[in-house]
C-alpha cells in the first residue's frame, strides 16, 4: 500500500550553530529559518502529504535535517548513526516515531556511521556516498538491513560535497540531476542532467510529475518545467547556509508497513 506521509522536525533554537564543512560560514537568521521551515511543511501539506513531527531535539543544532537520521526502504527503517558525533542524539526520536508507526526498525551500530543524506534510491538500487560522514562499516550494515527488501546497495566515493544528496538527486524516471562542479569522477550514472545552479540539483518527488525544489534555482526550474514537470519552489536560504537542501528537511514515507 502506498501512503503520502513525511517526517519533519522543528528547527533547533541553536540552528545558527549547525555544522558547516564544505562552504564558508555565514550568519543564519533563526527566526527566518523557522518561517521558511513552516513554508516548507505547508508546501508538503498542500501537495497532499501528511506531515508528522518527530519530537524536537533542541540541543542539536542540525536536528531540522531529519533526513540524516534514517533510511527508509519499503517497510524497513534503518536508523542511522551520524558520522558527526554531536548529531548522534538526533536519531532516538526518529526511531521511536517509526516504531510506533509499525515499521521494521534496524539501527546502525558502532563502528558503523551512516547519514541518511548520503543515500539515493531508485528502482531497486541504493547508492551510498562514501565521504566524510558514512564509512564502510555503515555501508555494509545498510546492505545487510536492506537485503530482505531485495535492494542493491552500492558505495559512491565523494570528495567535493558533504553528502551524496548534496550533489545529486533523481527524477521519477531515474534521471540524475547534478551541478557540474560537484560531478565526481566516479559517479556511476549515465542518465544525467546537468543543471545550471547548485540548489537545482536537489528535488523532492511529490508525485510522478511534481517536484519540490529551492527557489534559489530559477533557471533549473525552467529547465525542469521544459521537461513537462510541475515545480513547487520554496525559499530555504537559511538552511542552505548550513549545506542543507529540500531533501534534508523531511523523510518521505512512501509505503505503509
Amino acid at each position: 500500500m502506498h501512503s503520502r506521509r513525511a517526517l519533519v522536525r522543528r528547527p533547533s533554537p541553536n540552528l545558527d550553530e549547525g555544522l558547516v564543512t564544505h562552504i564558508e560560514r555565514s550568519p543564519v537568521d533563526v527566526a527566518l529559518a523557522r518561517r521558511q521551515w513552516e513554508g516548507y511543511v505547508a508546501a508538503l501539506d498542500a501537495a497532499g502529504w501528511q506531515t508528522l513531527e518527530v519530537p524536537p531535539a533542541d540541543d542539536c543544532p542540525d536536528a531540522a535535517f531529519v533526513e540524516d537520521t534514517v533510511v527508509m526502504y519499503g517497510a524497513t527503517a534503518v536508523v542511522s548513526r551520524p558520522g558527526a558525533p554531536e548529531r548522534q542524539p538526533e536519531t532516538d526520536g526518529t526511531g521511536q516515531v517509526l516504531r510506533e508507526l509499525g515499521y521494521r526498525v534496524v539501527a546502525i551500530d558502532a563502528p558503523g556511521t551512516l547519514d541518511g543524506g548520503d543515500v539515493l534510491k531508485h528502482d531497486g538500487d541504493v547508492w551510498v556516498g562514501m565521504g566524510g560522514r558514512t564509512n564502510h562499516a555503515g555501508l555494509a550494515q545498510l546492505a545487510e538491513a536492506l537485503a530482505p527488501e531485495g535492494a542493491r546497495v552500492h558505495g559512491v566515493p565523494l570528495t567535493r560535497v558533504l553528502h551524496l544528496k548534496s550533489a545529486v538527486t533523481a527524477l521519477a524516471d531515474g534521471t540524475v540531476l547534478v551541478h557540474p562542479p560537484y560531478r565526481e569522477p566516479q559517479f556511476p550514472w549515465t542518465d544525467v542532467l546537468e543543471v545550471p545552479e547548485e540548489p537545482g540539483s536537489h528535488v523532492v518527488l511529490l508525485d510522478e510529475e511534481t517536484v519540490l525544489m529551492s527557489s534559489a534555482a530559477p533557471r533549473t526550474r525552467a529547465l525542469l518545467e521544459g521537461r513537462g514537470l510541475s515545480v513547487v519552489a520554496v525559499d530555504i536560504s537559511e538552511f542552505e547556509k548550513l549545506e542543507g537542501c529540500v531533501t534534508c528537511l523531511s523523510v518521505r514515507l512512501r509505503h505503509t508497513p
